[in-house]
């Protein structure tokens, strides 16, 4: 959190257990799936330090997957038993530091829309259906160009926006053109309205100017999880 955490290894097992910091249902916030109900998974872990990063995973504890995905078709469920949240997003953190394709697979066979948000730093083989939003941060002064073996399975980019941070003042090309993703840029949250109402209209300008979309983070809003 905030830069501080552990930075976590790529880590190697079967997929019958993950570490998860927690599970929730909420409102998809961010991105192309904004608005919709979904179950969240967030797992522990990233490989990378972002000093503005908010998300707590560094405390996340051992699941079987048997009983992950019994308490994700739990929540995925009214208090009728009729299945209300059908996207299932998986984040971090890092999500793809930890073997996530049987987990995928299971929700994909249960006919869930499953999510990754991912920096885009590693690849794993997911299933087709799997939706991959790619939020690339910048490293050692600069974006890097994402790997060609993640780049085709790229759904959506999310680049985030900071009028005083010229790590974050534009939007670079990372490989988005090439096969014409959607970009969505997204206001740093600087726990600051000064700064913040800044980093909105760095945000609407650059959108005005070249076509992006805007993501709002619609979480923080509805002041919800």
């Amino acid at each position: 959190m905030f830069g501080k955490n552990k930075i976590t290894k790529l880590q190697k097992h079967s997929g019958n257990y993950l570490n998860v910091q927690e599970i929730f249902a909420t409102i998809q916030g961010e991105g192309p799936y904004v608005g919709q109900p979904a179950v969240f998974i967030r797992l522990g872990g990233c490989n990378l330090q972002c000093s503005f990063c908010d998300t707590e995973f560094d405390s996340a504890h051992k699941i079987t997957l048997a009983n992950l995905f019994a308490e994700i078709c739990s929540l995925a469920v009214n208090n009728d038993q009729q299945l209300v949240r059908k996207l299932i997003v998986i984040t971090g953190g890092e999500p793809m530091l930890q073997p996530i394709e049987k987990l995928c697979n299971k929700l994909i066979k249960k006919k869930f829309l499953v999510q990754i948000e991912t920096n885009g730093t590693i690849y794993r083989k997911l299933p087709k259906a799997v939706k991959i939003i790619c939020s690339p941060k910048n490293s050692s002064g600069k974006y890097y160009p994402i790997r060609q073996d993640l780049l085709v399975r790229i759904n959506a980019f999310k680049f985030l926006i900071s009028a005083s941070n010229p790590k974050y003042s534009k939007v670079s090309e990372v490989g988005q053109s090439q096969y014409q993703i959607p970009v969505y840029i997204q206001p740093i949250d600087e726990y600051d309205q000064q700064k913040n109402q800044q980093n909105l209209q760095k945000t609407i300008e650059i959108a005005q100017q070249f076509g992006y979309n805007i993501s709002l983070q619609l979480h923080k809003i509805l002041n919800i999880r």
